[in-house]
């Protein structure tokens, strides 16, 4: 008892506020969210410092790690985070759902809360594309998807919020054309706190038709109405209220030129080109695609270097930014 007191400060205070019964024994202690087999593992670790991990399952390792948590076993929580981030990160990824919502339970969990972030910022495909991403519930898909950082494309988003909806709708089929107008009520209500962070105008023209116009009841008229026009009128202004595009712009290059001859080129085939080659784009004459099919990046009149390959490559789309300075 005297090493249980000892070891955690939960077990200590727990004991200390428990009376003893008329035969001097305390009163029984329940643990409803502990099963009898963890608690056995916490015990063993408890008395002998000793944990063995190499023949638990992750799942089993995630529940010894909530119950030493909550047991207020600091020491044992931090190694078991860092056993699963070196060792099973893998499994954490397929099963990020269940990894997210357990890390943030607790502030003592803050090793994989940064694991989550990181997947969340970094490489949010997998989320999507792990076993259980459809078990999140609403507020860990919006923290999601309200990023500004999220480094996806916004059709792909779409169709996952599409997909989650419909999980938690097992009735409705995916082809919505088979949907009555109270499908259409039910599924707005599922997703009426994460269609607001979809960014629409963010998505092409083919995108819109082909992917987004079958689930138009879903959408506010107005919003619709405001989404139909900037494709038909790419002229139109939309309204304030509407969410930026994501900040696609990974660890960005600010490089200044040096040689300002070369500073930017351009004509019908060839550009924008900024420098000699530093940012040198093509299309094949006999090409009839827009894409840039001829492209290479070598230093020669900026002062960074945009690419450590001098390989060439291809583009699909850019956009070039000019920034003007306010005299005001």
């Amino acid at each position: 008892m005297i090493i249980l007191c000892y070891r955690s400060p939960f077990l200590r205070r727990t004991l200390a506020s428990n009376k003893k019964n008329n035969d001097g024994s305390l009163v029984h202690i329940k643990f409803p969210n502990i099963s009898p087999e963890i608690f056995q593992i916490i015990l063993k670790y408890i008395y002998g410092g000793i944990i063995s991990l190499n023949e638990q399952e992750p799942s089993m390792v995630l529940e010894i790690l909530v119950a030493a948590d909550q047991l207020y076993l600091q020491e044992i929580v931090d190694y078991l985070q860092e056993y699963l981030i070196k060792n099973k990160s893998e499994w954490m990824e397929q099963h990020f759902g269940l990894v997210y919502q357990t890390s943030f339970q607790s502030n003592s969990l803050l090793e994989l809360q940064n694991f989550c972030t990181d997947c969340m910022t970094k490489s949010p495909q997998i989320i999507f594309d792990s076993l259980d991403f459809t078990s999140l519930n609403e507020k860990s898909l919006i923290s999601l998807i309200k990023r500004d950082d999220l480094q996806m494309k916004e059709i792909d988003i779409w169709e996952n919020v599409l997909k989650w909806g419909l999980e938690k709708n097992p009735t409705l089929l995916s082809d919505s054309t088979t949907w009555s107008n109270d499908d259409f009520k039910m599924m707005e209500n599922t997703l009426q706190h994460c269609l607001p962070l979809v960014r629409f105008f963010s998505l092409s023209s083919e995108d819109f038709f082909q992917k987004v116009r079958p689930y138009k009841k879903l959408l506010k008229h107005s919003l619709y109405e405001e989404l139909l026009e900037s494709y038909l009128n790419p002229n139109s202004i939309p309204s304030d209220n509407i969410l930026l595009p994501r900040d696609s712009f990974k660890d960005p290059i600010l490089s200044h030129v040096i040689d300002t001859e070369y500073a930017l080129f351009y004509d019908n085939n060839f550009g924008p080109t900024f420098g000699k080659v530093d940012i040198d784009m093509r299309v094949l004459e006999s090409d009839d695609s827009e894409e840039y099919d001829l492209c290479r990046c070598e230093q020669a009149s900026y002062e960074k270097k945009i690419r450590e390959t001098e390989d060439e490559f291809s583009v699909e789309d850019y956009e070039v930014f000019q920034i003007i300075k306010n005299d005001d």
